[in-house]
């Protein structure tokens, strides 16, 4: 394989780019995930064209060879300079986009070949959620598993989040979850062979109210007698884990050092390849387009490249869950909101947790790399499947990271993205059997905690699913408890 540099920024080179082309990447963006070309200083600027014209004589099509998603800023700027825009006079966040266009708004390369005729699980999505479920599936001998994936794989949430994994929250069974998802994290690279860059600095959660202060004592209470490290501390205790840290706002904060951050996308890779290994068909930009029902009982799923007979269909396909629950006829509650990410340029290494601030919703770290990784909600946005970039972020963000740390006002921001929270009434998930359809099984309504749950909810619906046993998550968070006013709530949400 060719050693020659595609992407000097990333270190990419042409035999990467042949490693993409191999498994069936054939678009700049799907390539881009998995290389990681195009997403170091220069931001494609350098190697971009180079890599449109690699892929076009190796059979990338001609409309394929588009540029990059446009994501401000055009050029580097620091956060001090965002920070001294006004977010109101930005103009109030967007109204969302249709769903198909935030699904796939941007050429790409169709599959090959058909469809199986039938299998025993189908999956729609290939996020976190379908990949692991399919990977552990395999493990526990159902290998008849195909999971349908609408764009490329890291194109939804699982490819546009911050990478964390606490074990802070505030029910037991998240905290369980959280737990035993931790654990699989250290072991990732060992089992699957894939490297998740798994740093484990802590989560450090600030309080700048009285209010918020007492949510965290509560919880760090119940932690602690779930067995967590988890601490309470002054400003002044907050400000030695994190010596830069401004304290003059904070009124107590929460630490616990087993919290950490991965990097999202070979976690995704990590788990197709693993279960592709073990039998599964993983099949890109193969959208669903109807759900066959007969006598109360799910029978198959239609897509754009044909029919898919299945014994067992899971909607897994997170903010677009409901579009796929209503081919079945089934109304579910969930919510789709951006949630907007930046990265900075890298630095020398000095921040060791993810910092979070509860009062506003902002949180960041510090990537292995150096960039300063973080992102936002924003509280005023209609719900919408809007993945694009704004302005009016990159002030808040600036705005709220500038007056924790005020060091960072001098450093500059390289890129930005979007991508939705899956949000339910009760911010938990919807898990399990669907009343009235047979065979047809709901996993998704994760918020934004989704990536650093689905090693753990994966494998207890796995094992269900294989018959060892079914856990009581799948009765607490059973898509039944909406009509029957039985909420499970979850308020240690950042956003």
């Amino acid at each position: 394989m060719s050693k020659r540099i595609a992407c000097a920024c990333e270190d990419v080179t042409e035999g990467d780019l042949a490693a993409a082309a191999a498994l069936g990447f054939g678009d700049v963006e799907s390539v881009k995930r998995y290389t990681g070309f195009g997403t170091g200083f220069c931001q494609g600027k350098s190697c971009l064209a180079g890599v449109a014209d690699w892929l076009g004589v190796h059979g990338l099509p001609r409309e394929a060879a588009a540029p990059f998603t446009p994501r401000p800023p055009l050029a580097p700027v620091a956060l001090r300079e965002l920070a001294a825009l006004d977010p109101d006079s930005l103009g109030p966040p967007g109204p969302g986009v249709p769903e198909e266009d935030a699904i796939l708004g941007f050429p790409h390369r169709r599959p090959e070949g058909s469809l199986p005729e039938r299998c025993a699980v189908a999956i729609v999505g290939g996020g976190i959620m379908g990949l692991a479920l399919a990977y552990d599936l395999c493990r526990r001998g159902m290998t008849d598993v195909v999971v349908l994936e609408a764009g490329y794989l890291c194109a939804g949430a699982s490819g546009r989040n911050g990478g964390g994994v606490r074990t802070q929250w505030n029910t037991e069974t998240n905290i369980r979850l959280a737990r035993r998802s931790l654990a699989l994290c250290r072991g990732f690279a060992r089992e699957l062979g894939v490297n998740v860059w798994l740093r484990q600095g802590g989560y450090l959660f600030l309080a700048q109210s009285d209010a918020v202060a007492r949510r965290l004592e509560a919880s760090t209470e119940r932690q602690r007698r779930l067995g967590l490290a988890t601490t309470m501390l002054t400003a002044g205790g907050a400000r030695e884990v994190v010596p830069q840290l401004d304290d003059r706002r904070v009124v107590a904060a929460a630490f616990n050092p087993d919290d950490g951050v991965v990097f999202p996308w070979p976690f995704l890779w990590g788990y197709a390849a693993g279960a592709a290994r073990r039998g599964a068909h993983i099949e890109t930009f193969t959208r669903v387009t109807g759900v066959e029902i007969s006598g109360g009982r799910l029978r198959a799923v239609v897509t754009d490249r044909g029919r898919l007979a299945c014994d067992v269909l899971v909607n897994a396909a997170g903010a677009w869950s409901p579009r796929v629950a209503a081919l079945a006829g089934v109304k579910l509650p969930n919510l789709p909101y951006r949630h907007e990410i930046l990265v900075t340029e890298p630095l020398e290494s000095f921040l060791g947790p993810l910092v979070s601030v509860l009062d506003d919703g902002i949180y960041f770290s510090q990537s292995m790399r150096g960039e300063i990784v973080g992102g936002m909600g924003d509280r005023a946005e209609p719900p919408g499947f809007e993945v694009g970039s704004t302005l009016r972020f990159l002030a808040r963000f600036s705005r709220a990271i500038v007056d924790c740390l005020p060091v960072l006002g001098g450093v500059k921001v390289l890129r930005q993205w979007a991508g939705c929270y899956d949000v339910t009434p009760d911010n938990s998930p919807i898990l399990g059997e669907t009343p009235g359809v047979t065979g047809f099984l709901q996993m998704s309504g994760f918020v934004g905690h989704g990536f650093m749950m689905a090693p753990a909810v994966a494998e207890l619906m796995a094992d269900w699913m294989a018959g060892r046993g079914r856990d009581e998550i799948l009765d607490r968070f059973n898509l039944g408890r909406f009509a029957q006013g039985r909420l499970e709530r979850e308020d240690f949400i950042i956003g």
